[in-house]
């Protein structure tokens, strides 16, 4: 990661610890090909007849020399069951001869670009030390578009200095740009990030919204949103281990159940609210 390694900056976003979302399969040390096995063995005795989307998840995915990158790519896809790829990526790290091999991969197997955005206001991403703008997704978004290849976007909702008028507003800055998908979720602290580290010295500047708060969001963003826009994602679930605050103790399909009541007894949809 380039915001790792003094490229754009050290240690990273203050809120990120790579243990508290990856899977137990993907194991640092094995081959993306190993780690592709193991993820359809872990999955096997539930969908038997699935394919698979190989998602290059874990820090910049694109961040590397060409020639390895493009190894990397088609071993995945030389996986037996693989029919596309999802990769994710910082919206700094697109380099136009990566875009020229990425166009051409999307037209021949299923390629979904996925950037990291996580607020589109200029100071918050300051204040957590993404090492990027709201500008530079932009670019990236327009710029992978415009080659033909879907663009799908990333957001985390609760920020230390983002507040509920901004992220609706959000919204439509959102809608104007050329995204497939978008995935949502609130902000997780996890220990020994720097973050977390802030949060014992000023929790005061801490907005953790509890489960009924953050769902009234969510719908008053949804209504908001252009309604092309595929919503992929709303909850984050990291390891107990790991996690400091918020702790709803809810599973995903019990989120998104209640969720969907919440919007019908609102009358609430998709892009209901768009140029209103």
């Amino acid at each position: 990661c380039p915001n790792r390694d003094g490229t754009k900056g050290v240690g990273g976003c203050s809120y990120c610890d790579n243990r508290a979302f990856n899977p137990a399969y993907c194991r640092g040390g094995a081959s993306v090909a190993r780690q592709l096995e193991d993820g359809k063995q872990f999955f096997a005795h539930k969908y038997p007849r699935m394919s698979y989307l190989a998602y290059f998840q874990a820090y910049s995915n694109t961040y590397a020399d060409l020639q390895e990158l493009q190894r990397r790519y088609e071993e995945a896809l030389a996986v037996d069951g693989v029919v596309g790829l999802v990769i994710a990526t910082r919206p700094d790290c697109m380099p136009p001869a990566l875009l020229d091999y990425l166009a051409s991969l999307s037209r021949r197997t299923f390629l979904l670009v996925e950037y990291g955005i996580e607020s589109t206001d200029e100071a918050v991403l300051r204040r957590v030390n993404r090492g990027h703008t709201f500008q530079d997704s932009v670019s990236a978004i327009e710029r992978t578009a415009g080659r033909g290849i879907m663009v799908g976007g990333h957001l985390i909702f609760g920020l230390p200095g983002e507040t509920r008028a901004g992220i609706l507003a959000s919204a439509a800055r959102l809608s104007a740009l050329p995204l497939t998908t978008l995935k949502v979720h609130q902000l997780q602290l996890i220990w020994g990030t720097r973050m977390a580290a802030e949060y014992r010295e000023h929790p005061e500047e801490f907005w953790l919204m509890d489960i009924e708060e953050y769902l009234s969001l969510l719908v008053d963003f949804i209504e908001r949103l252009r309604p092309g826009i595929v919503l992929e994602r709303f909850l984050a679930q990291s390891p107990p281990a790991l996690l400091i605050a918020p702790d709803w103790d809810t599973k995903i399909h019990a989120f998104n159940q209640r969720l969907r009541r919440l919007m019908t007894a609102r009358g609430a949809y998709q892009g209901k609210l768009v140029g209103i």
